[in-house]
């Protein structure tokens, strides 16, 4: 009767750990980052524009607006040049 209780003790912690497990890593990955595949052509208003990330193999720009709406555009543009630089001015100074 012992072996039998302490049988199905083992199996019951078994079947609890594999389910934590399974539910643990899952969670726990990280979410994919945003990525530019379609490239806006229009000009944005700088003054909208809060943050910007660089996306290399693509050759963009996203673009992070006050609303917190994600715009790719090109990289070779003047202006996204201008705009980045202006951003670059607005946040404060990292502190060291």
């Amino acid at each position: 009767m012992k072996l039998h209780a302490a049988a199905i003790l083992v199996i019951l912690c078994l079947g609890i750990f594999t389910v934590h497990t399974a539910k643990g890593s899952a969670g726990s990955q990280s979410m994919r980052k945003a990525r530019c595949v379609n490239l806006r052509t229009r000009k944005l208003n700088i003054r909208n524009l809060v943050g910007y990330e660089k996306h290399t193999q693509a050759n963009a720009v996203m673009f992070i607006t006050r609303d917190g709406i994600k715009i790719c555009v090109s990289a070779d543009q003047k202006w996204v040049q201008t705009a980045m630089k202006k951003i670059k001015e607005k946040l404060p100074a990292k502190r060291k």
